[in-house]
């Protein structure tokens, strides 16, 4: 049982910087691998960053590659994502997520937050 809840979300301009927080119950969040989805209107959910159990090996989409870093507090029970050089194109809702597995595919991911919204003007 995983409860999350994403703050952080806001308007930036162009070239700014956001840094998503995500808070998870429970005391086995470690046991968990941690994502980060986001969805524009009009568009399916998309992959954007993950992070494994071990904290050590982490994943990106190609789209934000160079500028989002995500990691994870485990004494906190938080996941975080930097995000950095914003662009228009990331005006989002920004989710996280939580498995047992890493994963870059939303469908695998057994709890999710209820999305902060990321709105980038140019």
């Amino acid at each position: 049982q995983v409860q999350l809840v994403e703050s952080g979300g806001g308007l930036v301009q162009a070239g700014g910087s956001l840094r998503l927080s995500c808070a998870a119950s429970g005391r086995t969040f470690s046991s968990y691998a941690m994502g980060w989805f986001r969805q524009a209107p009009g568009k399916e959910r998309e992959f954007v960053a993950a992070i494994a159990r071990s904290e050590t090996y982490t994943r990106y989409a190609d789209s934000v590659q160079g500028r989002f870093i995500i990691s994870r507090d485990n004494t906190k029970n938080t996941v975080y994502l930097q995000m950095n050089s914003l662009n228009p194109e990331d005006t989002a809702v920004y989710y996280c997520a939580a498995n047992i597995v890493i994963s870059l595919r939303a469908r695998d991911y057994d709890y999710w937050g209820q999305g902060t919204q990321v709105t980038v003007s140019s």
